[in-house]
């Protein structure tokens, strides 16, 4: 069986980017991903505008091209897709990895087959398991904890739980597609990281009462026909319901991390690794990307996180 020198589990725009610098320094490497190329970014609301300008989602010094002052979501599936096509790079996409067993090199088992590689680097982002209520009804079909569009939300009454960008962008897209729109919100105000020119929308929104909020609010029940939840003044209230779109946001496969020998660390499971190598304590098995922050993944994006590539490949590359 071939050894590879570095085996790269997932090819969002970071492990893209693992991929361009092993090339770039003579490395065998591949690439294996359980969906699509950059399947997060694919799986993300169709109308979305990321935060960043697109020089700051730039990889390789590949340019990223568009008339759009903030890209959106098929702007960034055609600049990363485009350059995986036309770099050709080493993939394999719809094989999920299983397990990472360290002996002498690594043994890499995946839903297709097993591979040997020297180095490994895990770049699997976090927009997989979603951080769930943990309330009675959360199961129930009428409960989406990813949002695509709002026209199946048309003159329905949503109820929408969080504060954060996907929460805010829900709210106000099925609000303006006839939806009767509530937000539960368990802090006391919407996020402050809210996209800038988005934030002052759904305040006065809000404040005009076109969209309900509760701050400092709390689920605890999600029925067939309604929802109960309690307020700020501990008031239990039950609201006619026909959809709620749970925004409270997503996790790294922290199990994973745990099965391949990662220590996790404090409250916030944050993976140990050396910030100087992004080397974990197992030797020779890296981490690239949103998944080095643990719970707390509003730490890494794209734009802070395009430089684990370098630095990761540099290490390898010293060492071989």
């Amino acid at each position: 069986m071939e050894i590879l020198d570095v085996l790269i589990i997932g090819a969002g725009p970071i492990g893209l980017n693992c991929a361009l610098e092993a090339e770039n320094n003579g490395l065998n490497y591949l690439i294996i991903e359980k969906g699509t190329i950059v399947n997060s970014l694919y799986h993300y609301p169709l109308y979305m505008r990321f935060f960043s300008t697109a020089e700051k989602l730039e990889i390789a010094e590949i340019p990223f091209i568009t008339t759009s002052p903030k890209p959106g979501r098929q702007d960034a599936l055609e600049y990363y897709q485009g350059i995986a096509r036309h770099r050709n790079l080493k993939i394999n996409l719809y094989e999920k990895v299983v397990k990472v067993l360290k002996k002498e090199i690594f043994e890499v088992e995946t839903s297709k087959g097993k591979y040997l590689a020297k180095n490994v680097i895990i770049a699997t982002g976090f927009y997989d398991i979603p951080n769930m209520l943990k309330v009675p009804g959360e199961n129930l079909p009428k409960v989406k904890h990813y949002y695509a569009e709002p026209y199946p939300y048309a003159n329905q009454q949503v109820v929408v739980i969080g504060a954060s960008n996907s929460a805010v962008d829900a709210a106000l897209e099925t609000f303006r597609k006839g939806a009767e729109v509530t937000m539960i919100i368990k802090d006391s105000e919407i996020s402050k990281s809210v996209k800038y020119w988005v934030k002052p929308d759904i305040e006065n929104r809000v404040a005009e009462g076109s969209i309900k909020a509760y701050f400092n609010a709390e689920m605890i029940e999600i029925k067939d026909n309604s929802v109960v939840f309690k307020d700020e003044t501990g008031k239990i209230h039950e609201l006619e319901n026909d959809f709620v779109l749970a925004m409270t946001g997503y996790l790294p496969d922290f199990h994973f991390l745990k099965n391949s020998g990662i220590e996790l660390k404090g409250e916030s499971l944050v993976p140990a690794y050396n910030p100087e190598t992004m080397e974990t304590n197992v030797e020779n098995l890296y981490l690239a990307g949103v998944v080095c922050g643990g719970k707390d993944t509003h730490l890494w994006f794209i734009e802070n996180s395009r430089i684990h590539a370098e630095i990761i490949i540099k290490h390898i590359a010293e060492k071989i």
